[in-house]
């Protein structure tokens, strides 16, 4: 349907796009960053309703796609593109798209999935995945070049075992997927791990970020994501 797709501008390059529709709990945020030879997209959502027109990349100019982790809510639409990379921790899983991985099958059985159907008819119990095979799996250390600027991948794991993160050392841009955001953490998953997420969060405290774009809520400052990062420590102490 039309206006699926909630966009605005953050900055002269990075634009941000969100499903306004999907429940809150899943609604996800997705990031187009323009570079001198390529773009960079980072999460596509849940797939619902077609996210490549939506990104406005100049005729020829490449389009590199990277998926933070495997869950639902980031990568419905990998799909739709001709590059996609994604961690290498799950790599083979993109081929599949199974629910055990992917948890595909929670928003077919969540009571109120959307707040506005997409289309006449359609029903959450027929959602499903397309399989989306990595064209390149990303392993801590590795980097994402746009020409202009170079993304390096962090693995951070805790939420699920395979979250990544993309951070320009340069100015300071952290992309952090659900490693860390500005919502309530999700760290009871039967993939996730509170002793890694701990340890992430130990390593992000450290980090000198200037902003942070998260895969929900709003964007931080690197005094708001040290304080979402002792947060979470003190809540898991004894746990």
């Amino acid at each position: 349907m039309a206006g699926w797709f909630a966009k605005k501008h953050v900055d002269a390059v990075t634009t941000h796009l969100t499903e306004p529709y999907v429940n809150d709990y899943l609604r996800a945020n997705i990031w187009h960053v323009a570079g001198r030879d390529a773009d960079l997209l980072i999460d596509t959502g849940m797939g619902i309703c077609p996210l490549a027109p939506e990104i406005a990349t100049p005729a020829g100019k490449p389009l590199i796609v990277v998926a933070t982790h495997i869950h639902l809510d980031h990568i419905g639409s990998m799909h739709e593109f001709e590059h996609r990379a994604g961690p290498a921790y799950s790599a083979a899983e993109f081929e599949r798209m199974g629910d055990a991985a992917t948890y595909a099958d929670f928003f077919r059985d969540m009571e109120a999935p959307v707040s506005q159907l997409p289309e006449p008819g359609w029903t959450a119990g027929n959602y499903a995945i397309k399989p989306a095979p990595l064209t390149r799996a990303l392993s801590e250390g590795d980097s994402v070049d746009l020409g202009d600027r170079r993304f390096t991948v962090l693995h951070l794991p805790g939420h699920s075992p395979d979250s990544i993160a993309l951070f320009d050392q340069t100015d300071g841009t952290l992309f952090s997927g659900d490693a860390i955001y500005d919502d309530t953490l999700i760290d009871d998953l039967p993939d996730s791990d509170r002793a890694a997420y701990r340890n992430t969060m130990q390593r992000l405290t450290d980090l000198p970020i200037r902003i942070g774009h998260g895969g929900h809520g709003p964007s931080f400052s690197r005094d708001r994501m040290r304080e979402i990062a002792s947060n979470y420590q003190q809540r898991t102490a004894d746990l």
